[in-house]
C-alpha cells in the first residue's frame, strides 16, 4: 500500500493554486468587464452573470456543483474533492482578489483572455482537478447517447454562443468564439507541452541496423512486431518476414529519427501517430512546466 506522496501533492497544489489565479485574472482582467464569453461551464456562468447580473463568483460555484457530484461517480472521489476545493478557491479569488481591467480592445481581450484562461485550466488539470466541469458532463452524457464527447462539448458550446449572439450581438459572440479557441489551444499546450509524444512505426528490410541506431545512438526504447512485407500487385505471392519497429519519441525528435531511418533505408515505410499520454518504459523525462 503506497503512502501519501508529499512532494507530488505539494506540486499538484501549486499547479492548482496558480491555475486559479490565472483563471481569475482572465475573467476579471479581460472577459467579465468586456462582456465576453468562453465555452463550457465558464461560458454558461458568464452568460448567466450578464443576463441576470448575479455575481460571477457565486454563479461559477453553483454551476459546477452538479458536475462535481457527477465527477465523483464518473472519475473518482478524490478528483471530485480536488475539483470542489479548486472551484471554491476560484470563487473566493473572483470575490476578493482586486484584479485590474487590463484592456478594452476586443481583439486583445478575445485572444489574451482565452490564453490566460487556458493556462489556468491547463495547470489545474495537471494538478488533478478541473476548473470547468464540461468534460465531466460530456463523459456522463456520452455513455447514454451515441455522440462522442467532443461532439457533445461542441453542441453545448454552439448553444452558448448562439444565445450570446441573440442576447448580446453577433460581434461579441464571434469574438467569444475566438476566446474559446485560444483557451482550448493553450490548454493543450500546457498539458502536453512542446514535447508531445509521437509514436513512430518503421517497416524496413534493414530493420536490424535501424534497431541498433534507435537504441544505441538515439537512446530510445523499441518494441518489435513480427510481420510480413511484400504482397505487391505485380508479385502478390512474393513476401518475406520482417520485424516491424515501434518506438515513442518527442515531437522535437521526429525529424532526427526520420533522417536516421532514411540514411539507412531510403525506401523504409515510416508513419507517425500522436500519443496523448505516455509513462514508464525508456522515455526521456520531459519538463512539467
Amino acid at each position: 500500500m503506497s503512502g501519501l506522496n508529499l512532494p507530488q501533492t505539494l506540486k499538484d497544489t501549486i499547479y492548482i493554486v496558480v491555475g486559479i489565479l490565472f483563471c481569475g485574472f482572465a475573467l476579471k482582467g479581460f472577459l467579465v468587464p468586456n462582456r465576453f464569453f468562453d465555452g463550457g461551464i465558464t461560458g454558461i456562468s458568464l452568460l448567466i452573470h450578464e443576463l441576470y447580473h448575479v455575481n460571477i463568483a457565486y454563479v461559477i460555484i453553483i454551476a459546477n456543483l452538479p458536475l462535481i457530484i457527477m465527477g465523483a461517480y464518473q472519475v473518482n472521489f478524490r478528483f471530485a474533492i480536488r475539483t470542489f476545493a479548486a472551484i471554491i478557491g476560484l470563487g473566493l479569488c473572483l470575490r476578493f482578489v482586486p484584479y485590474p481591467q487590463i484592456t478594452s480592445d476586443m481583439l486583445l481581450v478575445s485572444i489574451f483572455g482565452g490564453v490566460f484562461m487556458g493556462i489556468g485550466i491547463g495547470l489545474a488539470i495537471r494538478g488533478g482537478c478541473a476548473l470547468d466541469g464540461i468534460e465531466v458532463l460530456a463523459l456522463y452524457t456520452g455513455k447514454r447517447v451515441s455522440f462522442t464527447i467532443s461532439e457533445i462539448i461542441l453542441g453545448i458550446n454552439i448553444v452558448i454562443f448562439l444565445i450570446a449572439a441573440i442576447k448580446l450581438g453577433l460581434p461579441t459572440a464571434l469574438y467569444s468564439i475566438l476566446t474559446y479557441y485560444s483557451a482550448s489551444r493553450m490548454i493543450n499546450f500546457v498539458i502536453e507541452g512542446l514535447e508531445e509524444y509521437t509514436g513512430v512505426t518503421i517497416i524496413s528490410g534493414e530493420n536490424a541496423q535501424i534497431k541498433e541506431e534507435l537504441v544505441l545512438n538515439l537512446g530510445r526504447g523499441i518494441t518489435i512486431y513480427k510481420g510480413e512485407r511484400g504482397y505487391l500487385k505485380d508479385s502478390f505471392d512474393v513476401h518475406q518476414p520482417v520485424d516491424i519497429v515501434f518506438t515513442v519519441v518527442t515531437r522535437l525528435e521526429v525529424r532526427r529519427l526520420r533522417n536516421i531511418v532514411h540514411d539507412i533505408d531510403p525506401k523504409a515505410f515510416v508513419f507517425t501517430s500522436t500519443i496523448k499520454e505516455a509513462t514508464g518504459g525508456v522515455l526521456k523525462r520531459r519538463a512539467r512546466h
